[in-house]
């Protein structure tokens, strides 16, 4: 596993029965998530003291129960490895969401020193780049960033994630549409990309809002960016969240795909998140990379 154990502004502090209890900077929230099946005794004192408690409804949804007054937003910062720092608007929606995925920031480390390692310029396609985790990392490294999200208020988020970051005069495209679509018209228009990075959710809509699931579509999703990369592609990342999909199922349908085209290299673990009042880690998704 692949352990995102460099924040400081972020912490795990503890996690059971459904639950976790996280430090977002001085805000504690406390979050479901269904995969916390073990039922172990709240070792931390922050349970009592949460800012705010996101609770689930039986009809579906939810919403969130604060106990002291927050903000409506406010910042955490990263620090990449490669020495530039990333500072991201948090701030908790409607859907128990805060704006940002922390275990993400080991891909953003990885595509980061690749980048910045390259002896060239690199072009990164982020496809359902939700609030721009990934586009600032890889615009801090020095890349051409093209940032698609089908959200409108999502890809604004992420503008203002780069505002606070710095990156506002970078070269980053902000479009809102629907992912493969997009893909679509951009082979079709002849522009190619040196790095694809995907995040596609476990369920969407078609292009003709018909429901379909990512173990169904995802290798065929896959192929299709496949056609947008350069002929000397520097890597291929793909996120997972959904729990029948696995890291190994994953490394399979890139290698697959795009080996045989390009050589290369690769390879799959889950990614996750450590407990800071244990000495376990908690699994938050799986990511499959194949870089040259």
């Amino acid at each position: 596993m692949r352990i995102a154990d460099r924040w400081e502004d972020y912490r795990l502090e503890d996690c059971t029965c459904s639950e976790k209890l996280e430090s977002w900077g001085n805000i504690a929230l406390i979050r479901p998530d269904p995969q916390i099946i073990w039922k172990t005794d709240k070792r931390s004192p922050l349970w009592s003291k949460a800012h705010g408690h996101y609770h689930r409804s039986e009809k579906g949804g939810g919403q969130w129960d604060f106990k002291k007054k927050i903000p409506d937003s406010w910042n955490i910062k990263f620090d990449m490895e490669i020495g530039e720092t990333l500072t991201f608007n948090i701030r908790p929606t409607g859907f128990k969401h805060t704006g940002l995925f922390p275990e993400q920031a080991v891909n953003w480390d990885y595509m980061g020193k690749l980048i910045r390692n390259a002896d060239r310029k690199i072009n990164v396609l982020n496809l359902f780049a939700y609030t721009g985790g990934a586009t600032l990392a890889c615009s801090a490294a020095g890349a051409d960033v093209c940032h698609v999200d089908a959200s409108k208020g999502m890809v604004q988020w992420a503008r203002d994630n780069a505002a606070s970051s710095g990156l506002s005069d970078r070269p980053i495209r902000w479009i809102v549409d629907d992912c493969e679509k997009f893909v679509a018209r951009e082979i079709k228009r002849g522009r190619r990309y040196d790095a694809v990075i995907m995040d596609p959710p476990s369920y969407g809509r078609g292009p003709n809002q018909e429901v379909w699931k990512l173990e169904d579509c995802i290798y065929d999703l896959v192929k299709l960016c496949s056609g947008v990369l350069t002929d000397e592609p520097l890597f291929f990342l793909l996120n997972s969240y959904t729990t029948g999909l696995s890291p190994s199922v994953m490394a399979y349908i890139l290698g697959e795909t795009l080996s045989e085209r390009f050589g290369g290299t690769v390879t799959a673990d889950e990614i996750g998140l450590p407990v800071r009042s244990s000495s376990f880690v908690l699994p938050c998704g799986s990511t499959a990379i194949w870089h040259k």
